[in-house]
């Protein structure tokens, strides 16, 4: 068959979700709920932080930054498989894929980086208390922000290019339910070494070096507690377990795990009933 270039195709189709009638009315329904439940959980948790003055400090700015990139990241995913599963139709336009694609890279290497910068911003305030006065600055904290932010937009852009380079000989059906990178240069007819070459690449930078520093920081926390008094060490390393590591899930069960967090959320509540 005749290679077809990209701008001959007009939508992908998504078949990573059944076929089943009664499993599909779940579906939606499961995955409608954690939708709302992670906007929600999201907002309170930026509207918490914002009112309370305790909580402006370095980790809930990027706690915060966390909360919408997780927002973001569902809402280029979520809506559109939930409007498939309600039309009963799995199309998708081949521009709307190559946004998604695009975007679901950006959000994902964002991620990345705000974990490992706020593993860091750990590392500093209780390995080396007297350097967090200069880390805790907010030029600082933006500058981090920013580059974090520039670092996934380039990176997602340079796979969005080399993918529009490529072209397709058969229909674009995609065994998932949004259209993920690896799953759409798998069907190009064309050559797609370079892509392949350029995804290693992103994982190694992007993965492996916030794992690596999440790792470096997490370890030296445990190593300077350790070394304190054994009964205050292990008061510590129960509080670094408590409050700290659960951060590097997502911000939603940091938060819920968060006594601070827990105090800002009731006063909000409670203001918010007290004008109802």
């Amino acid at each position: 068959m005749k290679p077809r270039n990209e701008t001959a195709v007009s939508e992908c189709l998504l078949l990573g979700l059944t076929d089943d009638l009664a499993l599909r009315s779940l579906i939606f329904s499961l995955f409608l709920s954690m939708y709302l439940v992670t906007i929600l959980g999201n907002l309170l948790i930026t509207l918490a932080v914002s009112s309370d003055p305790y909580l402006h400090t370095t980790m809930y700015f990027f706690l915060c930054s966390l909360s919408f990139n997780d927002v973001f990241f569902t809402t280029c995913i979520i809506p559109k498989m939930l409007v498939n599963i309600q039309t009963q139709d799995q199309s998708i336009t081949y521009t709307g894929c190559l946004s998604q694609v695009c975007f679901v890279i950006l959000f994902t290497v964002l991620e990345n980086s705000l974990l490992a910068v706020m593993s860091y911003d750990r590392y500093v305030a209780i390995c080396h208390p007297l350097r967090y006065a200069v880390f805790r600055k907010p030029c600082l904290c933006v500058l981090m922000e920013l580059v974090s932010l520039s670092t996934s937009t380039v990176d997602s852009l340079l796979h969005m290019l080399l993918l529009l380079q490529l072209s397709f000989c058969t229909d674009l059906e995609i065994p998932h339910f949004f259209c993920e990178l690896a799953q759409v240069i798998k069907l190009a007819c064309s050559e797609i070494v370079i892509n392949n070459i350029l995804i290693y690449i992103s994982v190694d930078i992007f993965g492996g070096v916030p794992l690596s520093g999440i790792i470096f920081s997490y370890s030296h926390i445990v190593s300077s507690v350790l070394r304190m008094p054994s009964s205050q060490g292990k008061t510590a390393v129960a509080s670094v377990m408590y409050t700290m590591v659960p951060q590097m899930l997502n911000p939603f069960i940091y938060s819920l795990r968060s006594r601070a967090m827990k105090e800002a959320l009731r006063k909000l509540i409670g203001r918010t009933a007290s004008q109802l």
